[in-house]
Parts: C-alpha cells; sequence; structure tokens
C-alpha cells in the first residue's frame, strides 16, 4: 500500500499537510517553503519499468508516488498523457555527453513540463472542491510565459503575472501579454527578486486570505515534482543498465530546477554528481566554495535572464535536506552538512563572455546551437570534465528553452538565426496587453483587490 506522504515547511512554524492543500496553498503560512516530510525511495522494480517507459508513463510512475489517494491514478495517468504530448530530445554531442532539450513544449521553455502538469491538477482539485484560485506568479521570463499557456482558459483559475520590465526578451513578454482572458500580467519597475518578494508578501498578507491565493512559481512543490521527471527519463534514454551513474549540469537561477533533480536522486535515480551552473549571480557557488552565503542584491542583469536571481528561494530546500535551516531572507538559522553538499555538488559561475564564447564555439566545433541557459550549463559541464579528467562518464547539459527566443544574440554571435517554432510565430503579431506598477507592493495589494 502507498504511504501517504504529508508536506512541511521549511521555517517549521507551520503544520503539515497534504499533496493536495500544500499544492492549492503554494506557500507556508510562516512563510516557509513546502518539502515532503519523507522522499519515497523507488524499488528496483520501478527503477526498471522506467528503464523502458515512456514520458507519459515515466511521469506517472514518479509522481503517482506523491499524490494523495484522492485524485485516483486513473485521472493522474490522464493528466499525464494529456500534459506531455510533445518530444523530449536527447541530443550526442560528444563521448558520452548529450545534451537534454527541454524546448518542445507550447512555450519552447522547460517550465511547460512542471507548468502543465500542475494547471491539470490544480483545476481539477478547484473543480473538485467547487473553488475559485487566483494564481500570484513572480518571473523572469519562461515561468510566465508557461503559466500563461497552461492555465489559460480555465474557468475557476485566475492568474496574475509579475514581470521585471527591462529583463524579458520580446518574445517572453509576448507570450505571456497576448493571452488576456483569465491572464493578468503586471511589468514591474524592478529585478526579479523585487517580483518575488511581492509575490511572497502577498501570501502572508491576512488581509488576503480571502482571495485564495496560491502560486505556479517553484516555491510552490507542484513546480518541483513534475520536474524530477526529465531527469529519470533523459538518464533511462542513455544509461547501459539500471545501476549506470550520470552527472548532471544545470543552469541554475531560482533552483527548482536543481532541486527536482535532487528530488529524483533521493528517490533512487543514480546521480554521481550535480553541475550548479550559474551565470554571474554566483551566490551558491560561491557559498559551496567559502562556506559564508552572501545573497546578490540587485540581481546581476546577464543574457541568460532566468537566472538573474541574487537569492535563490529553492535553496531553503536544498538547505533543509542537508540538515539545516534558511529564512525567506537567506540567513541560514542552522548550518546544513557543508561538506555533503560539497561531495554532491560542484558549483561554477559563468561569466557573459564565456556564454558567449561557448555558443559560438559549439556551434562551431559540434554543430550545436545552444540558447544563452543551456550555454551556461554546457561550459558548467566542459569545466568539470577538465578538472575531473573523465570523459568517459555518462554526462547531460541541460537546455532549458528554444535558441529562437534568443534570436538577437544568436544572430550577433552566429551570423544567422534559430528556426522559431510555429507556437512562437503565432504570437508575434498578437496585440499585447499588461499593466506597469510600481516596485511597491502596495500598488501589487490594490491590484489583487480590484481583480
Amino acid at each position: 500500500m502507498k504511504k501517504k506522504i504529508k508536506y512541511y515547511s521549511t521555517n517549521l512554524k507551520a503544520p503539515e499537510v497534504s499533496f493536495r492543500n500544500a499544492l492549492l496553498k503554494g506557500l507556508a503560512p510562516d512563510g516557509g517553503l513546502y518539502m515532503p516530510a519523507s522522499i519515497p525511495l523507488l524499488g528496483k522494480k520501478k527503477i526498471e519499468t522506467i528503464f523502458f517507459s515512456d514520458y507519459q508513463e515515466t511521469a506517472f510512475i514518479v509522481l503517482n508516488e506523491f499524490l494523495d489517494d484522492d485524485a485516483g491514478e486513473s485521472v493522474l495517468r490522464n493528466i499525464c498523457r494529456d500534459a506531455y504530448d510533445f518530444r523530449v530530445p536527447v541530443e550526442k554531442v560528444i563521448n558520452r555527453n548529450y545534451i537534454l532539450r527541454l524546448d518542445q513544449g507550447p512555450t519552447a521553455s522547460f517550465k511547460d513540463f512542471a507548468a502543465r502538469i500542475m494547471a491539470r491538477l490544480m483545476n481539477y482539485y478547484a473543480t473538485d472542491g467547487n473553488q475559485h484560485f487566483t494564481i500570484l506568479t513572480a518571473t523572469s521570463g519562461d515561468t510566465g510565459s508557461a503559466v500563461a499557456s497552461a492555465f489559460h482558459g480555465l474557468e475557476n483559475i485566475d492568474v496574475i503575472i509579475l514581470f521585471p520590465f527591462n529583463e524579458v526578451t520580446e518574445i517572453q513578454r509576448k507570450q505571456m501579454t497576448t493571452l488576456k482572458g483569465n491572464i493578468s500580467v503586471i511589468a514591474i519597475d524592478g529585478k526579479f527578486d523585487d517580483c518575488q518578494m511581492m509575490v511572497k508578501q502577498a501570501f502572508t498578507d491576512a488581509s488576503l486570505t480571502g482571495q485564495q491565493l496560491s502560486s505556479a512559481n517553484s516555491i510552490n512543490i507542484g513546480r518541483l515534482l513534475p520536474q524530477s521527471v526529465y531527469y529519470f527519463y533523459s538518464w533511462s534514454r542513455l544509461a547501459s543498465s539500471p545501476d549506470e551513474k550520470i552527472i548532471f549540469s544545470v543552469p541554475s537561477g531560482n533552483f527548482g530546477n536543481l532541486m527536482g533533480g535532487i528530488i529524483a536522486r533521493e528517490m533512487g535515480l543514480p546521480v554521481e554528481k550535480f553541475i550548479i551552473s550559474t551565470n554571474s549571480n554566483n551566490e551558491v557557488p560561491s557559498y559551496l566554495e567559502t562556506g559564508v552565503y552572501k545573497t546578490i542584491n540587485p540581481s546581476v542583469n546577464c543574457i541568460s535572464s532566468a537566472m538573474n536571481v541574487g537569492h535563490p528561494s529553492n535553496l531553503a530546500r536544498i538547505i533543509a535536506l542537508y540538515g539545516g535551516m534558511m529564512d525567506e531572507n537567506g540567513v541560514i538559522i542552522r548550518k546544513p552538512d557543508l561538506c555533503r553538499l560539497r561531495r554532491d555538488f560542484y558549483g561554477i559561475a559563468i561569466s557573459e563572455d564565456e556564454t558567449r564564447k561557448t555558443i559560438l564555439e559549439s556551434y562551431r566545433k559540434y554543430r550545436i546551437l545552444l540558447e544563452p541557459h543551456g550555454a551556461v550549463a554546457w561550459r558548467g559541464l566542459e569545466r568539470w570534465l577538465d578538472i575531473s579528467k573523465s570523459d568517459v562518464m555518462l554526462a547531460v547539459s541541460l537546455e532549458t528553452a528554444h535558441p529562437a527566443k534568443f534570436n538577437d544574440e544568436l544572430s550577433h554571435l552566429l551570423g544567422f538565426s534559430a528556426e522559431m517554432p510555429d507556437a512562437l510565430i503565432e504570437i508575434m503579431n498578437r496585440k499585447e496587453d499588461f499593466s506597469k506598477i510600481e516596485n511597491n507592493y502596495g500598488k501589487l495589494k490594490e491590484f489583487i483587490l480590484k481583480r
């Protein structure tokens, strides 16, 4: 019989809840992030089943371990089939080094993998309970477009998306601002961290309790669990046996992507090491090196825009998993096991010059087309391989957005643009509709109440 998993707050001042409640609440009432009180370990038989399963079935096997019984296995299986109706290519580069392309969904971003499952589950629960929710989400680019696409048109859910006005591409903005209906978009005169802080403040604002707020950011546990699936899937396509270990290089900003991989490892995926590849917002690689955590405020504006995060929310979850405690402001209240963190992770910051050079060299050497986030991850893997002196171990670098989203950069570097997916071509001529407000929580609260 499947064990029911409860979810606790990383601030340890809120009661444990079911998956359903953790998903619908988004943020715990004490301001902490929900974490599973225990992470189920998949037995050898299930690992072997994943080894021969398609993506939809792999998603069902992994997610079914975490969900409450009230959703039902048939409901979850149908949701997985409906959500994952696109390809998940794994592309060989050289030796046993691969690129996992997570850019084939409807918004050409890895955020589709979590947003589509989240939207379907939340709508199922809202309909089942005759409730109405308002999703409040901060984005540095791709989260907003994926959430807008996934939730668009759902009767029981409205969505409000905040983004830093000067730090998203035109395509990313139009993917959010052209849908309308139950989707409202707000440009903030500030940084992603400002948007994220305003979202968190709204969740802890007692006067907004009646608004039924929830989140689709990676602060929501419902965002992380689906992201663990593609780690299992890519390994199963490449490993020579169910026991073979693998290295992942993960482009990291708010660290939800990495946290999904860590959950997969805790479930039994044989991960040798995670490479934490960041841009110039290097607070976590610096912490691994020095043992001192310092946020970056304001965050550095880099071409890998989704990673322009000066304090990643999900670091609190990683710290908790390693025996420590971190509050929402980045203060480490109880130190984690730093030795184990350093053993399991290799942190590396990639400069803007290196990112651009990697895009250029990867195309010249391998005819591999990378966008800035994928280039940061690939360069991180190259640096690790240089240090470890090993090119025989299975290694996968994650590419998280379609190169065409960054055609201005690619055209400048390579002299040509990536071919646009149909989904991106379609939105370019649509009319935009969004609001713009000051970097002021009071203004956001006004908007929520009017909405």
